[in-house]
């Protein structure tokens, strides 16, 4: 699905403060207004507004002239009139957030960016390079983009057949930081997003009474009685069955023939 249709399929009541940062300030006004007639939106408009606030800045306009509406447009604002309830209207102006400094960041719009976007934004707030980031910044990238980093001298960075080439090749984005005369170059490559399994319950409740189908044919074997195979392989031979031809010793007890045993003494002195 194209995000244009995905646009048109949000509505105030499906909106998340993920996805309001994919739609723009005229797809608001477009919620509004389709939402004019539904009491549940009108009676829980303050959420919804909590919702659009935290991807959109928004101005309540008190004075209704075209100077004021200009004035705000001039800043990159969209004027519009919004119902707020059934006899009242008011002018809003909303913009939404910009994205300039890694402190704009967060976990709810780090997936609406591009790489390109964001080595513009880290560029914006470098000194130190990567290092230099908080942790929890760090935190809120790495959960939208593969991140990787080398420094090298500037001669060496740009080496045929090098990491920078590699990584270049393999889709990702490049931002180049100057210390000295070392570079340090920061990858990043935006992650795939991870489809969540969908098991419908029609298929859960079919296993179960599989399982539970399997379950009645099995038979149990008692063996609560039966000994271990480790107690029968240590139990010695019964008394009643030893003969003196199946009868024998661990302990060689040696020869009668003195000559037998000094040709046994001498082999175990050589060894």
């Amino acid at each position: 699905m194209s995000q244009d249709s995905e646009k048109k399929t949000l509505t105030l009541k499906t909106l998340t403060k993920s996805s309001v940062w994919d739609v723009q300030e005229n797809d608001i006004f477009r919620m509004l207004e389709g939402a004019e007639k539904d009491n549940e939106v009108k009676d829980n408009l303050r959420h919804y507004t909590d919702i659009i606030r935290s991807a959109f800045m928004i101005e309540e306009i008190n004075e209704d002239t075209p100077i004021v509406k200009k004035k705000y447009e001039k800043q990159g604002y969209k004027v519009a009139l919004v119902k707020v309830d059934e006899d009242k209207k008011m002018l809003w102006a909303i913009k939404k957030r910009p994205i300039v400094r890694v402190t704009d960041l967060t976990y709810e719009n780090i997936r609406h960016i591009s790489a390109a976007k964001l080595c513009e934004v880290l560029d914006r707030n470098f000194g130190g390079g990567w290092d230099s980031l908080s942790q929890s910044i760090k935190d809120i990238i790495e959960s939208g983009f593969d991140i990787s980093t080398t420094t090298l001298p500037k001669d060496r960075l740009h080496k045929k057949g090098g990491m920078y080439e590699k990584k270049i090749a393999d889709g990702f984005e490049v931002l180049e930081v100057a210390k000295g005369t070392w570079v340090e170059a920061i990858f990043a490559k935006a992650k795939p997003e991870a489809e969540k399994p969908r098991i419908k319950m029609a298929t859960l409740m079919n296993n179960d009474d599989e399982n539970e189908d399997d379950d009645s044919d099995v038979e149990i074997e008692d063996n609560y009685n039966k000994p271990d195979e480790d107690d029968i392989e240590m139990e010695g031979p019964n008394d009643d069955e030893i003969t003196e031809d199946n009868y024998s010793t661990m302990m060689d007890l040696g020869s009668d023939d003195p000559d037998e045993e000094a040709a046994n003494l001498s082999e175990y002195s050589e060894d």
